[in-house]
């Protein structure tokens, strides 16, 4: 029997579905809250649209990702981005995707694959290369750009 000593890592499938899925759970969180919020029996809005809206940017996030390493189409990568913005549509389109095999793979920029092309493509084989730092900083990037779009306020204005 042989083994590799290959580390084990998140392939672009697991990262995309479960960034679809958990988009999909929070949508269903943001409803039930704006549901009870009409029977007046609980306003659990802010907090369950401030999950939401994390783990929107996260979903945002993975799906840039995996549609460059996937080498997406254009239109392909913004229908991606756009239905995270219709309730449930992500886990769907996370299917579909992945049955056409548009999932398939290991990560093509990670050390010893690809050689990267262009600005985008390098990025993304630097956040391959250094794994940790990436995450510390895009934790730190997506924190940042939800307190700044908290700190604004909603986008339709309360009465």
């Amino acid at each position: 029997m042989t083994t590799t000593n290959k580390p084990q890592t998140i392939s672009p499938r697991i990262l995309f579905r479960s960034f679809a899925i958990a988009e999909m759970f929070t949508w269903a969180g943001l409803i039930t809250a704006l549901i009870l919020r009409a029977f007046d029996v609980a306003n659990l809005v802010p907090i369950a649209g401030g999950i939401h809206g994390f783990v929107f940017l996260c979903y945002s996030a993975s799906t840039i990702f995996v549609w460059v390493n996937q080498r997406w189409p254009l239109r392909l990568g913004l229908t991606g981005l756009l239905l995270a913005i219709v309730p449930f549509a992500t886990v769907p389109f996370e299917i579909i995707v992945d049955r056409k095999g548009l999932l398939a793979g290991d990560w093509r920029l990670a050390p010893g694959g690809e050689a990267p092309h262009g600005f985008i493509e390098h990025v993304q084989a630097w956040v391959l290369r250094h794994v940790l730092l990436s995450i510390i900083l895009l934790i730190l990037l997506v924190t940042t750009l939800f307190i700044t779009l908290l700190w604004l306020g909603p986008p339709v204005p309360r009465d």
